[in-house]
Parts: C-alpha cells; structure tokens; sequence
C-alpha cells in the first residue's frame, strides 16, 4: 500500500502536489531537443504528467509507472505552459511496459512509447544515444538530469525546462531502499547537496557525457538525495527487439 501512495504521488497532477528538479538551473531554452513532456490520463481520467526522452524519431522512452489511459507527448518545448513554434505534440500509439515491471518493488521501471507518427527531426527535436549494454555507468561520474518537475517539496511544478547536475554515488548510499538493485538501478544524487529530481520528473534521462545512462523512477518523499533510477544499459537487447518488433 505504501509502495502504491508513493506512486500515486509521484502521477499526481501538479496542482495536487504532483517530481522537478531541485536545486538546479533554467536550461537553455531547446538545449536538450530529445525532452519529451508526457500529458498522460490516467485509468481513473485523472491528468499527470512525466518527463521521457525521444531515442527514435518513432520511440519515446520513459518509466513504466507513468503508464496511462491516454498519453501525449510533446516534443520540442521549453516552456510547457504555452504553444511554441517549435513544439510537436503527438499522441500515443501504443505503450510497451517492461514485461517484468513491478509496481511495488519499482524495478524494471522503463517504458517505450511508440508514437501514432515520426517526429520531425528539427534543431528543436532531435534523438538521444543510449550506451551500450556493457557500458556501466560507474560511481563518481557527475552527470545530468532534466524536467519539468516541482522545484521543490512544496513548490508547483515547472512550466519551464530545468536541469541539475549530480552524482552517481555507490550502492551503500542507497540501502535506504530495500529494493534498491545495483545491476538493474542508478543511485543517484549525493546526500550533502539539496539537489535532487522530484515529483513530475519520474520518466526523464540521466544524461552522462551526452548518452542517456538513466531514467527518473523514484526517491523519498522529502526529496532528500540519492534517489533511485532505472539504469538504462542492461535493457539495451531489449529496447532493440521492441522497436524491431514495432517498427
């Protein structure tokens, strides 16, 4: 039940208290052409939203625990309270879950989105590279997460593009989590820095020199760092047959 009210909360529509990005910066506007905004109706018609991240012109990627009814996604935005020339909103086709995910331990917490057409790539919308499935993103590295998420614990939701910069930290910083599993999650964020993705974020990449290591899945509810990402490289063989399958 726990494990289902924090998921409940991460989905919850901003004016509700719905993850963003804690103290970080304003991205440069279009700077991150691969940001997916996720407009998602929920099976109870309730609206949410998540953060993803264009791999195809065709696939989206995202957390599996941002799955919905309906799903829009919008590419090409900075700020998602208005209609930029720039933008290219496209429904859903169809939403492809990670077979294996759970939604109470959160692990295999990836999603692929196949969209209704091609996105039109443009200086705006454009791919992000994943690794490779030996390329194991270590301990130390500093790297980046982006979205449009709460600033924070009791701040709204972002209408503009942010960003932050964090650590991967070893497996011991989070034995906070029980779940936690180092070969298949990223530990991310050190506990000394107030930064942190939020609630609203849930879906956006880890960006590590350029490549997509990670996906925002789940943290505390006091936004206290590390929190916990799907690590992307051992779903590599996997993502491939799914956009072969559905291509």
């Amino acid at each position: 039940m726990l494990a289902l009210l924090f998921l409940l909360a991460l989905l919850l529509p901003p004016e509700a208290g719905a993850e963003e990005i804690i103290g970080g910066v304003e991205s440069k506007p279009h700077s991150r052409p691969y940001m997916a905004y996720l407009e998602i109706i929920t099976e109870r018609g309730f609206t949410a939203s998540c953060g993803g991240f264009l791999i195809t012109p065709e696939f989206v990627m995202t957390a599996a625990h941002c799955k919905g009814k309906e799903i829009t996604v919008t590419l090409g935005a900075h700020d998602v309270s208005k209609t930029e020339s720039t933008q290219q909103k496209i429904k859903v086709k169809k939403q492809i879950a990670h077979p294996n995910y759970s939604f109470y331990s959160n692990l295999n917490d990836i999603m692929l989105l196949k969209l209704q057409r091609k996105a039109m790539m443009t200086p705006a919308v454009d791919t992000v590279p994943l690794p490779s499935p030996s390329d194991f993103i270590k301990p130390g590295k500093m790297c980046r997460a982006a979205g449009w998420g709460r600033t924070g614990v009791t701040e709204p939701a972002s209408d503009k593009l942010r960003e932050v910069k964090l650590r991967i930290m070893d497996k011991e910083a989070c034995k906070y989590y029980p779940n936690y599993k180092y070969d298949f999650q990223v530990c991310v964020g050190s506990p000394r820095k107030i930064r942190s993705a939020y609630k609203g974020d849930s879906g956006g990449p880890l960006l590590c020199a350029g490549v997509a290591h990670g996906i925002v899945s789940y943290g505390r509810g006091d936004a206290k760092p590390p929190a916990v990402f799907t690590r992307i490289s051992p779903y590599v063989p996997w993502i491939n047959t799914v956009i072969r399958a559905n291509s």
